[in-house]
């Protein structure tokens, strides 16, 4: 909003004229700014809101691109995520730098937002570096069934770890979830997943090691996708791992009983190269 600015009077006024014509401005001109400004409060508020999407129907993936402006990624991008790996069209770069991972027990707290259970960090202890650049942990969450695919085969689950540069650069590790034993490690998450969306985050008693839950063999891939929700941001490196890590059934079910689908389908890979490490 442009401030009223008020032109130097070179003529003298009478102490009462002064008195009176300070005591309007006082009164009438900051009302005129408080509403004006509170219009554009609102016209903002309008701006920043974004249209409700899902997993299924009319708000789904298929549509996720006509629902909002801000979601023209979804359909108009050229680097968008998950992608179907297949190994055929795999390439192994010796040069590239390993993801230096930096993982150590600390507290999170948990919240369902509509679209999935999702982990935020209390600590900025947790990162991982690329290229020498750190990109810390802000968030963990899942997906059922697995949004990305190797050779066209889907996991029960997928972890996605999410972290941030200093400059608001995205890097996403993928872990893919299998039926099998008992993840002892995420108990305390499971113990209090919550059924509805919250309004307030969830604490979760203990400390969580996600060191300890990453595959011991870290073979991954890596290539430059998007958020696999709206807007679909891109320039986000991803890093999948190709060893799954497990659950057990019930874990996978009691996951399943609150989100029976939310994955994205796999889009396409275009001219974009998948590395492994």
């Amino acid at each position: 909003m442009k401030k009223l600015v008020y032109p130097f009077l070179a003529v003298s006024l009478n102490l009462a004229l002064v008195a009176c014509s300070e005591q309007t401005m006082k009164t009438t001109v900051p009302q005129a700014e408080r509403a004006t400004e509170t219009e554009k409060n609102k016209k903002e508020e309008n701006d920043m809101q974004t249209a409700y999407w899902s997993y299924e129907g009319e708000t789904g993936p298929e549509y996720w691109g006509e629902l909002d402006r801000s979601y023209a990624s979804c359909v108009r991008g050229s680097e968008q995520s998950p992608i179907n790996i297949e190994y055929s069209q795999v390439e192994t770069n010796e040069k590239i730098e390993n993801v230096n991972i930096q993982y150590k027990p600390t507290p999170f707290s948990l919240i369902h937002n509509g679209h999935t259970v999702q982990a935020n960090t209390i600590s900025q202890s947790n990162k991982i570096i690329i290229e020498g650049e750190d990109y810390k942990l802000t968030q963990f969450h899942f997906h059922t069934p697995s949004e990305h695919q190797f050779n066209g085969q889907q996991n029960d689950m997928e972890l996605h770890l999410v972290h941030q540069n200093k400059n608001g650069q995205i890097a996403v590790l993928g872990v893919m979830i299998q039926e099998g034993k008992e993840n002892e490690k995420l108990t305390s998450v499971w113990d209090v997943l919550p059924e509805e969306k919250t309004e307030k985050d969830i604490s979760i008693k203990e400390p969580i090691d996600l060191q300890a839950i990453l595959p011991p063999d870290q073979t991954s891939f890596s290539y430059n996708g998007s958020l696999t929700t709206p807007p679909c941001t891109e320039e986000v490196k991803w890093i999948v791992f190709e060893k799954p890590i497990e659950m057990s059934k019930e874990q996978v079910q009691a996951f399943q009983q609150i989100f029976p689908d939310n994955h994205r389908p796999v889009q396409p890979l275009d001219e974009r190269e998948i590395i492994k490490n």
